[in-house]
């Protein structure tokens, strides 16, 4: 594989990262249960307030693990351009979020978790940590964030 792209600086990368989180609707969301069986899925998000905001069902595997478990990792990007985010996560019922919060994820979404027929909870994730690179010369300077502080 030849690598034609020059390196983008961090700066670069975390203006990248928080353009993604603006325009991308999509997030993959890696929870584990307390056995560390993991789970792997796909969902909406919004960023709000410096954090990520998802819905879903409160009893699927993904919305225990994220309320008992307290951590998920996200990932957006493919494989030559990767964002990984880990993160602390914090539950609300549809009646408990900020309504800012879930006004935001509805103007992103078109949906409404609260005002669907079934059981949804929302979850903020505040990022601890945020990596992104493309293709292997990018990977030395691919920490943005540590302890939930940019670094760059």
């Amino acid at each position: 594989m030849e690598i034609t792209k020059p390196s983008r600086g961090r700066e670069q990368r975390k203006r990248d990262v928080l353009s993604r989180l603006e325009r991308e609707i999509d997030i993959w969301v890696a929870s584990a249960d307390p056995d560390g069986l993991p789970c792997l899925v796909p969902l909406w998000f919004v960023w709000h307030d410096q954090s990520l905001w998802l819905a879903t069902r409160p009893a699927n595997p993904t919305g225990r693990n994220l309320r008992d478990g307290g951590r998920a990792r996200l990932a957006s990007g493919d494989t030559r351009d990767v964002v990984l985010i880990d993160g602390d996560v914090e539950t609300f019922t549809a009646r408990e979020v900020p309504p800012d919060a879930a006004d935001a994820f509805l103007a992103k979404t078109g949906w409404d978790p609260r005002e669907d027929s079934a059981l949804y909870d929302y979850y903020r994730v505040r990022p601890r940590a945020v990596q992104a690179w493309c293709e292997v010369h990018e990977l030395p300077e691919r920490h943005l964030m540590r302890d939930g502080v940019w670094i760059v």
